[in-house]
């Protein structure tokens, strides 16, 4: 293409010509930063020719059969929840509320909440699940007290008790309270294992699955809380950062009812947490630790020890009071896919290379430390003791005499 523009005196030519081999290109400003063969200005393009083998292969595969179903069965399911939801939005001026009930309570002076643990717990016995965590605890005397001495909530296990602050708000409260519940299941039924006790590989997937259970059996709650009647439980999961869990577990129990006892519901929420940057927060928590243990880790020594382990503690943890096992029939599928056990963020893959390279170092030196010391050593007697006789004198037969030898040095021999 051929330009001519002229302003006065002076004109100016612009000459385009196409580029040689390039089917399709685009020009930003002066500049062609995008030179390719198969590119076109629209988001979906097709080539000149058809080929109708290929559409029709592709029509008869199984594959693409049963990829469609899928598709269509998801489409179904979100379409289902989607009309459910809309009960659980909350109203636009929801954060003003907020700011202004937070500006009320820094600005004035502190006050101790009354209790409200008794009203708590009359709410989770409205929950099948959260009753029996409730009455596991008290079969195992675990006391469920208020106090200040948390930030939320948390599992004591020296003194057997769940803590959880009276100043929070009801539906937190009881999200936080199953939280611990559920980890005070973990710890009686041999899924409470802490991660640094195997090998690191191992350590991230253990952390991984230990707290993804934890959220599993929150949403699992706040579902049978408004199932119940409750619903500003599942309020607060559907307008929090759990909105994609609770939406995973809310689509399988809306499509088929009985997901929720036979762990299909739990599934599904379980891999979204995987699926989600829940990961890299709680692989940095991890590896903070690793830096700072001094004691070394148990079973790191085998990491086939390990792999055995967590593959128990994996079915384990999908144990629920009542209803199938909800991670049994994938723990194997668990410990070796990447999804599950791919450590994704740059800097925490790093730090665990480094962990693990620090580890295999130390481990060498001292075994080859403890092969020099059993190695057999040889020494050089160069001096002798004068000789001497008993105290008493007694015998007077030098042959009886013993004779002692000082060791001067101690020389390997020649040759080694």
């Amino acid at each position: 293409m051929d330009k001519i523009t002229e302003s006065g005196s002076h004109s100016t030519e612009i000459k385009i010509w196409p580029l040689e081999n390039c089917r399709f290109a685009y020009t930003i400003g002066s500049a062609q930063p995008v030179r390719c063969s198969w590119i076109s200005d629209q988001p979906l393009f097709y080539a000149d020719y058809e080929d109708a083998a290929d559409d029709e292969l592709l029509m008869d595969d199984p594959v693409m059969d049963a990829l469609e179903r899928d598709i269509a069965d998801l489409r179904d399911k979100t379409n289902a929840y989607d009309k459910v939801s809309r009960e659980f939005a909350e109203p636009e001026n929801h954060i003003q509320s907020l700011f202004r009930e937070d500006a009320a309570f820094i600005s004035t002076i502190y006050q101790s909440a009354p209790s409200t643990l008794g009203d708590a717990l009359d709410i989770l016995h409205q929950s099948r699940l959260a009753s029996q965590f409730i009455s596991f605890a008290q079969l195992h005397d675990v006391a469920i007290r208020e106090t200040s001495h948390v930030m939320d909530a948390g599992y004591d296990r020296s003194s057997h008790s769940v803590l959880v602050r009276a100043d929070l708000d009801m539906p937190t409260k009881l999200l936080l309270m199953v939280r611990e519940l559920r980890r005070m299941w973990q710890h009686r039924n041999g899924s409470g294992l802490h991660p640094l006790a195997v090998h690191p590989d191992y350590a991230v997937l253990i952390n991984r699955a230990q707290q993804a259970d934890l959220m599993v059996s929150m949403v699992r709650v706040a579902w049978e809380l408004q199932l119940a009647g409750y619903k500003e439980a599942w309020v607060r999961i559907e307008n929090s950062t759990l909105a994609d869990l609770g939406r995973a577990f809310a689509r399988e129990a809306i499509a088929d009812f009985r997901s929720i006892n036979n762990g299909m519901a739990a599934r599904a929420t379980f891999e979204s947490w995987f699926l989600s940057e829940r990961c890299r927060k709680a692989d940095r928590s991890l590896i903070q630790q690793m830096l700072a243990d001094y004691q070394g880790y148990v079973f790191s020594d085998n990491v086939e020890t390990s792999r055995l382990i967590t593959l128990d503690l994996t079915k384990a943890l999908g144990k629920m009071p009542f209803g199938t096992n909800y991670l049994e029939v994938v723990s194997a599928q668990i410990v070796s896919d990447p999804v599950f056990t791919e450590v994704r963020d740059r800097s925490n893959a790093n730090f665990l290379w480094f962990i693990k390279f620090e580890r295999s170092f130390t481990e060498s030196e001292n075994d080859i430390a403890v092969k020099k010391a059993l190695q057999p050593q040889t020494a050089e007697i160069i001096d002798f003791a004068p000789k001497q006789a008993d105290k008493a004198r007694s015998k007077p037969d030098r042959s009886v005499v013993e004779e002692n030898a000082e060791i001067i040095e101690i020389r390997r021999p020649v040759g080694e």
